[in-house]
């Protein structure tokens, strides 16, 4: 795999962590609306399984959060050390 390509690829993960994130994201809010709203109609179900639910996804957060930052650290990296945006200008000529 030459260096663009691979550099492409790594870019691509990168967004595909930060939709992951965003997701995440989502679900907790959604978790969280509906913890809200069970407060005025108490079902038990919901009471016992949600706060669960919510650190599980809360902890999956965390956990791509943190590869997200590792793995855009190294993207930033590799195009610094292999000179990426030069390359892509000499395939632009």
């Amino acid at each position: 795999m030459d260096k663009i390509k691979k550099f492409e690829l790594m870019e691509k993960i990168v967004h595909e962590l930060e939709d992951l994130r965003n997701s995440q994201q989502a679900l907790i809010q959604k978790i969280s609306k509906i913890e809200v709203d069970n407060i005025d109609l108490g079902n038990k179900r919901l009471e016992k399984d949600l706060p669960d639910m919510h650190q599980r996804v809360s902890d999956n957060l965390d956990t791509i959060t943190s590869i997200l930052e590792d793995f855009a650290s190294q993207t930033d990296d590799y195009s610094s050390s292999n000179n990426i945006s030069a390359l892509r200008e000499q395939g632009l000529k």
